[in-house]
């Protein structure tokens, strides 16, 4: 059973920058495939990055030349760094872990942290 944490969600002004965290317990970082994904009120969860098992990343048009993914894996931790921030980023931000399938999807997914929140403005 995969448990994930995220934090570093905040309110930050267009063209700023955040770091999202996810501690990934037990030490599995290197074993599934991981995600961020983003949901706002009223419409589905959207997946914005994936970091598969691999090595191989994938990014949705939305975010891709702005956000980067990835891990520590010494560590158990997953990142997302996003900058150039846009209001339409505004949105809870989800960790993911699925032990299957590495895409965009929220049905590939098997696992989810309780969401952190970012604000953009």
């Amino acid at each position: 059973h995969v448990q994930l944490v995220e934090s570093g969600g905040d309110s930050a002004q267009t063209g700023g920058s955040l770091r999202l965290s996810c501690v990934v317990s037990p030490d599995s970082v290197n074993d599934i495939c991981l995600a961020w994904f983003r949901q706002v009120p009223g419409k589905e969860r959207e997946g914005i990055s994936v970091l598969a098992i691999d090595g191989t990343i994938r990014y949705a048009d939305a975010v891709e030349g702005r956000f980067t993914i990835s891990k520590d894996s010494a560590e158990n931790m997953l990142y997302l760094q996003m900058n150039s921030l846009k209001p339409e980023d505004t949105a809870m931000y989800y960790c993911a872990a699925g032990i299957m399938w590495c895409g965009l999807a929220q049905s590939e997914y098997d696992y989810w942290g309780q969401g952190t929140q970012v604000t953009v403005s």
